[in-house]
């Protein structure tokens, strides 16, 4: 028995008139085009914006754009996996991922899944990436010292607890040694430290992994990864991830360090993003909102007040510049939520000062607030007698002939500049930076050859920490009394005997 055309066609015309399309589109919606790590989905009538969505194989997605007619969504894991047709459902929440002391010590992706082989992470509080900064009457002023433990910044670019300080500067200058020889310095305070690494070669991360691990840093730290293979989506919730980390720990009444490393290849990511779903292009082809990007997440950063525990979070975020050229689009942009820069010169680097922090460009806007007394007491004649070797260097190239106290002044700075250099991954207590820069106030340094500088700055080290070591802690107590300074000058009497 054969069945005629015309009888398949009608049966097939009976089915569609009885088919009912049974989908709620205010919840769930269908892909329409999927490509690049973006889908845009009809439907979803009642998403919200930052929402997360389910799509078909484990696969998860969030709302960015919320149009007339459909929903532009950025895919997190295997977007090869979603097809068009496929449907796609709310889940009713903003972004989360977990947070808590379960992480500490832990690489984590930006969606906080573990990536150190460690096994699973459990922690049963999560946290929203995307939350409002707190408003001013929650905050108080910053009046704590963060010690980086690098003389050249906690002397004249003091960081405070609950600051936002930029650290700028052209690649291979030594912006990611200063964040981590912050952290290594955390390792007798009271303050966690949150790593976030966007875009980065896996390879460059693991070294630093390795690297806090051997300083025993890793037990108060977190690391949040995303690689330079990760899709951009995962590069763009990256820096908000790190930071609900680390606010957690701040509404404890705890401190918490978080940097951002760098924001430059965050707005890069966010630029991606924003082309594909077609938001209109601005300057340097970024989105209008650009600025908004990076200052809701800076503005996350504060010192609460007493009534809310008193915790802090200090932010460090870093942006790498092309040629030096601070006033592109993004780093203005940045050095204007700030509040300072630490700005790191390649002319510096090359010319063996190490870290190269050019003091003229760099700025703490908290300043002299965030540093303890005897710091503040020392660092006025620095940066004064700094700030005069500068101008008479330009000046003495061209003079051959200079008076005695010119040639005095160019050996002081010379002196000044020399105590300034300091080893990677090896930060020093601040009352021994008080001392080696109280030496060279006071002219100890003067008749010393700049190549012994070094020895004698050890000497003075292991002489402050066999001999001395409650003098130190009296130092970091009080003011710099006259009696202290008769205290200071005796030991750097016995210190320059040998020299």
């Amino acid at each position: 028995m054969k069945i005629q055309p015309d009888e398949i066609s009608s049966i097939i015309k009976e089915k569609i008139s009885s088919f009912k399309f049974e989908i709620d589109i205010a919840e769930t919606g269908i892909v329409i085009q999927v490509g690049d790590g973006i889908a845009q989905v009809h439907g979803l009538n009642n998403v919200m914006t930052s929402e997360m969505l389910e799509f078909p194989n484990g696969v998860m997605g969030m709302a960015l754009n919320l149009e007339e007619t459909n929903v532009g969504c950025i895919l997190f894991g295997e977007t090869s996996k979603v097809m068009q047709g496929d449907i796609v459902r709310r889940t009713g929440k903003i972004l989360q991922i977990p947070v808590g002391e379960a992480l500490l010590g832990r690489v984590v992706n930006a969606l906080g899944e573990p990536l150190d082989g460690k096994g699973e992470i459990v922690s049963e509080i999560s946290q929203p990436i995307e939350r409002k900064a707190l408003g001013v009457i929650q905050r108080q002023p910053v009046k704590e010292a963060l010690q980086t433990g690098i003389k050249a910044i906690d002397s004249m670019i003091p960081i405070g607890r609950g600051q936002r300080e930029l650290i700028i500067g052209d690649r291979q200058t030594g912006k990611t040694a200063i964040a981590i020889d912050t952290i290594i310095n955390q390792r007798d305070s009271d303050v966690y430290c949150i790593y976030v690494a966007i875009g980065q070669k896996n390879s460059s991360v693991a070294k630093i992994v390795k690297k806090l691990q051997e300083n025993n840093a890793m037990d108060y730290t977190i690391v949040v990864c995303t690689s330079a293979s990760d899709p951009a989506s995962m590069n763009y919730i990256a820096p908000y991830s790190g930071c609900t980390i680390g606010e957690y720990f701040r509404d404890k009444g705890k401190h918490a360090l978080i940097i951002y490393d760098d924001l430059s290849k965050h707005a890069v990511a966010y630029r991606e993003i924003s082309l594909l779903l077609r938001r209109p292009p601005g300057r340097e082809a970024y989105p209008g909102d650009v600025f908004y990007l990076h200052s809701r997440l800076l503005e996350r950063a504060s010192k609460l007040n007493d009534d809310l525990g008193g915790g802090s979070l200090t932010a460090l975020p870093i942006i790498e510049t092309q040629a030096e050229d601070i006033s592109a689009y993004i780093p203005t942009n940045v050095i204007s939520i700030t509040d300072g820069q630490i700005y790191l010169s390649s002319k510096l680097f090359h010319s063996g000062q190490r870290p190269a922090i050019n003091a003229g460009l760099s700025v703490s806007r908290v300043g002299g607030s965030a540093q303890i007394k005897a710091m503040r007491a020392v660092v006025q004649q620095l940066r004064l007698d700094l700030a005069q070797f500068s101008e008479l260097q330009a000046f003495a190239k061209f003079g051959s002939d200079l008076d005695k106290a010119t040639m005095a002044q160019l050996k002081r700075g010379e002196r000044l500049q020399q105590i300034l250099k300091q080893g990677q991954y090896q930060p020093i207590s601040v009352a021994k930076q008080i001392f080696i820069i109280f030496m060279a106030n006071q002219g100890y340094l003067d008749d010393i050859e700049l190549g012994r500088i070094p020895q004698l700055e050890e000497d003075l080290f292991n002489i402050l920490d066999l001999q001395h070591k409650d003098f130190l802690k009296k130092l970091l107590e009080n003011e710099i009394t006259d009696e202290i300074t008769d205290e200071m000058k005796v030991i750097c009497e016995k210190v320059i005997e040998k020299f």
